[in-house]
């Protein structure tokens, strides 16, 4: 019986994303239904309640913006809006490891040392960033949020198997790519 309801809920979740993509004033429906997980899976990221809501913001007005371009693959809408604020998220974070600031009271011999490891960070960040969506997502939220295979499969509706052959695939990418920058 549980599985007739989610086919029922999938087929009413399709039907409500068409309805958006022909009139966006149907948006409304889906930000209504979606809204409480999308702000609990930013808040659990976020530093405090207004970074939160400001993501969340962010999250359903580049969702409305690219309504039009979503294509039903029989996968809930809440995973797309994951993913729209997944890379929000990693895009906030790699503006603030840029504008990270060294203090002026710190001796010069420290900020060689910090230096470097900001030189070494940010070039972690953009190699990450020039993954594959799903591989960047899987190490974002593997070694950043610091969350489990299984709970990372939860999230985007996969197997674990699938997760953690992601995981290999990304570190396997980064691993050449931090090669290949060092020759």
């Amino acid at each position: 019986m549980n599985a007739i309801a989610n086919l029922a809920n999938l087929t009413d979740e399709r039907l409500l994303i068409e309805a958006a993509q022909h009139d966006p004033s149907r948006f409304a429906e889906l930000y209504e239904s979606n809204f409480h997980r999308v702000y609990a899976f930013v808040a659990r990221r976020t530093a405090g309640r207004e970074e939160a809501q400001d993501v969340t913001a962010e999250v359903f007005h580049q969702a409305l913006r690219n309504i039009g371009r979503f294509q039903w693959r029989g996968v809930p809408f809440a995973a797309w809006l994951l993913r729209i604020a997944a890379n929000a998220l990693a895009d906030r974070w790699q503006r603030s490891a840029r504008n990270v600031e060294i203090p002026s009271d710190v001796p010069m011999e420290d900020h060689a040392a910090d230096s470097g490891e900001v030189e070494r960070r940010a070039m972690l960040f953009e190699l990450v960033d020039r993954l594959p969506d799903d591989q960047r997502m899987v190490v974002m939220r593997r070694f950043v949020d610091q969350k489990s295979i299984r709970e990372i499969a939860q999230e985007f509706l996969r197997s674990e198997g699938a997760i953690k052959q992601l995981q290999l695939r990304a570190l396997r990418n980064l691993r050449t790519r931090l090669r290949s920058h060092h020759e």
